[in-house]
């Protein structure tokens, strides 16, 4: 038996695998809503060397681009090539990391592809038990959590893949369609050969860079083998929908039977006793069966929970909308800890901070089967979001499965108006989760050369810019896995760049979500209180929910306390008004336990810091407690409380 070691060579079977029990590893917070995770792309975020690079100067952006500029050349790095961040890069970005107020780090699969293969994003696995080398070693991703946990206090959750594999073999060669891509069939093509390091086929697994590993894996009866379909096509809750049997093109699509869950769960409790990690982001949920969801989260849960880690996070990524969510997470129950809002609330998230909608279509989400909701996507969610504590809130991430593939910052009013976003998911019912670069307000090139560039606003490449911004990016196949960088290819640094990082404490962004993020930290009422959009009211008009682009106001109350938080969703023009408060805990004039004003604990807005600690006091308009609000500038926020 193998114990699990980082300075052992991999074990090649998980039969082999000795795996700890009762061991005391680092514990699970109590609750996850007192964190605050940041999804990062490995291979898009550092290479460790940032202090060779100049900051970039966004206001002078053709110089940050070497002579012989192509679009295309940049648009085509960025879609298909490695680029060259490692773990060892992220271990060196954590005081970064923790400046912004960071406590959890989310990072993209780590585990090894295809020698040949330039899936940078990590989702085609070759092997379940290693770490790809252009990523760094299984040391590496030790050393990482290790100094997380020891010199943060940040915990780490690592993607994971559970469903399919990578492209690591071929169908038969009479397949109709072809043995690379044949079409979905209900039932099941013949097994060919098996791939090598170079992507050539071959009869028999000869090394570690052949075939799928572990040992296991490598029965062909272990593969669905129903060829390509359409992965949207079935209902959630049908077994043998065809989106349950689907490989994900050229991905192969695992068949889930015991065996071969009782192999996926053991790799993943491999990782667990190796690197001490606090969760997993479970990719393509949707695409398994409940009860093989259920049994999978359930033996991860039990090991997890026996070696200290009592809340071990498993989120779920469900794509097809806020009901496929919900059923997934009643279905699975407390096997299944949260769940990814990717449906209809990331982009009505968008679209109120962005002061295109207004702010019932994404707080409607939280109410249980609301009449008349905008989308009947955000209806129902109310079994898991009346808490807050069993859905991540998205703002920016890599794929925009609903919606334009843009950043939030595309086509932004301003440099911070991603502020408002961010203030939505930090200040509301949730947990937070803040992808890399949305601190910068990463945005891709500026708009008048969007024309240059493919499938602008169709492709995920425009998600993904590498903040470290490197020279050029590795070369294709075996040759970049070996280090061999491509110098026909600019890297695909950020805003359309090459050899800038964009690592800026300084950037408005930035500094604004820091705040916001410490004051959430400092007062649990933004954490765990309940939730009450507010409306408002300006000279006669009466209360109301205001239009687009207005103030949006919410209280948190937790007990006695209520705090209320209001973000201007103008991006251009400053706003003020009389918003509601809870007459019981603050009406007008003194009151016991310090009543009849609210102070001002916060604000983005550099305007009216002087106002921070003063306290405005609680009226009665048309009847109405209620608080006066100054003039907000532009996407800024303001936060008052009572205690």
């Amino acid at each position: 038996m193998v114990v699990p070691s980082a300075e052992q060579p991999r074990a090649a079977a998980v039969a082999a695998l000795e795996l700890p029990r009762r061991t005391a590893l680092h514990p699970s917070p109590v609750d996850w809503r007192d964190e605050v995770l940041y999804f990062l792309l490995v291979d898009r975020f550092s290479d460790g060397r940032t202090a060779t690079r100049s900051l970039l100067d966004r206001s002078n952006l053709p110089a940050a681009r070497p002579a012989g500029w192509r679009w295309d050349a940049w648009a085509r790095s960025g879609g298909e090539r490695w680029q060259g961040g490692t773990i060892a890069g992220v271990a060196a970005e954590l005081d970064y990391l923790a400046a912004l107020g960071v406590t959890t780090l989310w990072l993209s699969p780590v585990f090894k592809q295809r020698a040949a293969d330039n899936s940078y994003h990590g989702y085609a696995i070759q092997d379940f038990l290693d770490v790809d080398p252009r990523f760094g070693t299984r040391a590496d991703l030790v050393d990482l959590v290790t100094r997380a946990h020891a010199r943060h206090g940040m915990r780490v959750i690592l993607d994971v893949v559970f469903q399919h594999t990578g492209t690591n073999w071929l169908y038969a060669p009479d397949t109709p369609g072809g043995r690379y891509q044949p079409p979905y069939t209900t039932g099941r093509y013949g097994f060919g050969s098996w791939l090598d390091a170079g992507g050539e086929p071959r009869p028999t697994i000869a090394n570690d860079d052949d075939g799928i590993w572990p040992a296991e894996l490598q029965d062909p009866d272990s593969y669905t083998r129903a060829g390509s379909g359409d992965l949207g096509r079935g209902d959630i809750g049908d077994d043998q929908a065809e989106h349950k049997r689907s490989d994900f093109v050229t991905l192969r699509d695992l068949a889930l039977g015991p065996r071969q869950i009782d192999v996926v769960a053991r790799c993943l409790k491999y990782w667990i006793a190796l690197t001490d990690c606090d969760g997993f982001r479970l990719d393509t949920l949707k695409h398994v069966t409940f009860e093989q969801a259920r049994n999978l989260c359930g033996s991860v849960r039990e090991f997890a929970a026996n070696v200290g880690k009592a809340n071990f996070l498993l989120l779920g990524e469900v794509a097809g909308g806020d009901d496929a969510e919900d059923r997934y997470l009643d279905a699975l129950g407390r096997n299944l800890s949260a769940a990814l809002d990717i449906g209809a609330m990331r982009p009505a998230l968008t679209a109120v901070a962005k002061g295109l909608a207004p702010g019932p279509d994404y707080f409607a989400g939280f109410d249980p089967e609301r009449p008349g909701a905008p989308d009947p996507r955000t209806t129902g969610m109310g079994s898991h979001r009346n808490l807050g504590n069993r859905h991540v809130s998205i703002l920016d991430d890599h794929d925009h499965v609903f919606g334009p593939k843009l950043r939030f910052s595309t086509h932004a009013a301003s440099d911070h108006q991603v502020v408002a976003g961010v203030a939505i998911q930090l200040l509301s019912l949730g947990i937070p989760c803040l992808y890399y670069g949305t601190e910068q307000a990463f945005a891709g090139p500026e708009p008048s050369e969007h024309r240059w560039l493919p499938d602008w606003g169709s492709h995920d490449r425009y998600l993904r810019e590498a903040m470290f911004g490197p020279d050029h990016p590795r070369a294709s196949g075996v040759d970049g896995r070996n280090g061999q960088p491509d110098p026909d290819l600019p890297g695909f640094g950020p805003f359309g760049t090459a050899g800038h990082h964009c690592f800026d404490p300084t950037h408005p962004a930035f500094t604004r979500i820091a705040g916001l993020v410490a004051l959430r930290q400092a007062r649990p009422v933004l954490r765990h209180g309940r939730q009450y959009l507010r409306p408002i009211a300006r000279g006669a008009a009466p209360f109301e929910i205001p239009a687009p682009g207005d103030l949006v106001a919410w209280s948190r109350i937790l007990d006695d306390e209520e705090a209320l938080c209001v973000v201007n969703t103008h991006g251009a023009d400053a706003r003020h008004a009389h918003v509601l408060v809870d007459a019981s805990l603050n009406g007008p004039g003194p009151r016991p336990g310090g009543g009849g004003s609210l102070q001002v604990v916060h604000t983005t807005d550099p305007a009216i810091t002087a106002l921070i600690g003063s306290s405005l006091p609680v009226g009665t308009r048309h009847g109405i407690a209620s608080v006066a609000i100054p003039a907000l500038g532009p996407s800024e926020v303001l936060v008052l409380s009572n205690r």
